[in-house]
């Protein structure tokens, strides 16, 4: 007798340890936080902007580099195969040139509007060359912050689907965040206003201020139009330097993350300043002026008026 109650006591032990195991590992599998892939750093950013610590993210390209060609390295294809969601930024950034994101979602064996979304949908595309036409859309469209509300609304809506418990954070810091983007965006027109149409034109290496030129009413001019293009060619300085002399322009702005040499030679040719180094492809690192979009965002708005104004 006293056998058979061991025995049934031994089976009610070895059936409560197995309910324990079974309850910690559906705990732990509730609370398990959402893989998230970003391309870039300024998606990246607004991503950790809207999620806080709710997710795991990955930023694929590093800070300071250029996204338009990028080499992937094993790591983000292990991350991009665990992803639960992918963020690109779309309008041919990383699908055009070399296209390694297609062909990184292709290894990763992941679906468009499945698992990786293009936080871009939703903007209206400014076309290089004056064309319209697929494989010709400007990417840069982050740089009016009308479009960055854009994308932080596309990377809400889908964390939000994704993970459905969190949802309630995910908005509450997007409403916190679109309202500080808002004052900056509406701060901003108000200080390109003032200044003299004139002295309106900022001039930078790659072409990629076509949306901030829309935004704040401030016409560009450039020495290429896009990276993935032939850089500071002979051909291009003259068409720049021609096309500046004589004007009122004050100063010359050159992108932190491409080479500053052909902006020198246009500054040597027209003797106008080269005023500051400004930010275009991704956020500065950790600690530094420009270490998120925001910042990013409020210190070209600043620093390029400040250049206009003289």
């Amino acid at each position: 007798m006293k056998d058979i109650k061991k025995w049934f006591t031994g089976l009610a032990l070895a059936l409560l340890a197995l309910t324990l195991v079974a309850c910690t590992s559906t705990k732990e599998s509730t609370s398990k936080k959402l893989k998230v892939v970003a391309t870039n750093s300024i998606i990246a950013d607004i991503t950790k902007n809207i999620a806080g610590d709710k997710i795991d993210l990955h930023s694929i390209v590093p800070v300071g580099k250029d996204p338009h060609e990028y080499e992937v390295l094993p790591e983000d294809l292990k991350k991009s195969s665990q992803a639960d969601v992918i963020f690109y930024n779309g309008l041919n950034l990383e699908t055009g040139g070399s296209a390694w994101f297609s062909k990184l979602m292709k290894n990763a064996n992941k679906t468009e509007n499945k698992d990786y979304f293009a936080v871009s949908e939703g903007v209206t595309p400014i076309y290089l060359e004056g064309k319209n036409q697929a494989g010709k859309e400007d990417p840069h469209a982050w740089l009016n912050l009308e479009n960055g509300m854009i994308y932080a609304k596309n990377i809400a809506k889908q964390l939000s689907k994704k993970d459905p418990d969190n949802k309630a954070t995910y908005q509450k810091n997007l409403k916190a965040y679109l309202k500080k983007l808002r004052q900056l965006d509406a701060s901003a027109k108000h200080r390109f206003d003032n200044i003299p149409s004139e002295q309106k034109l900022i001039v930078t290496s790659e072409g990629c201020f076509k949306y901030f030129s829309k935004a704040y009413n401030v016409p560009s001019a450039y020495i290429w139009e896009i990276n993935t293009e032939e850089e500071g060619t002979p051909e291009q300085i003259k068409r720049l330097v021609t096309q500046l002399q004589g004007s009122k322009v004050k100063a010359l702005f050159v992108e932190s993350s491409v080479d500053s040499r052909p902006m020198k030679s246009i500054s040597k040719e027209t003797g106008i300043p080269i005023y500051a180094k400004i930010f275009t492809d991704s956020i500065a690192k950790s600690g530094k002026t420009g270490d998120s979009y925001y910042s990013m965002m409020a210190y070209n708005l600043d620093t390029i008026a400040k250049g206009l104004e003289g």
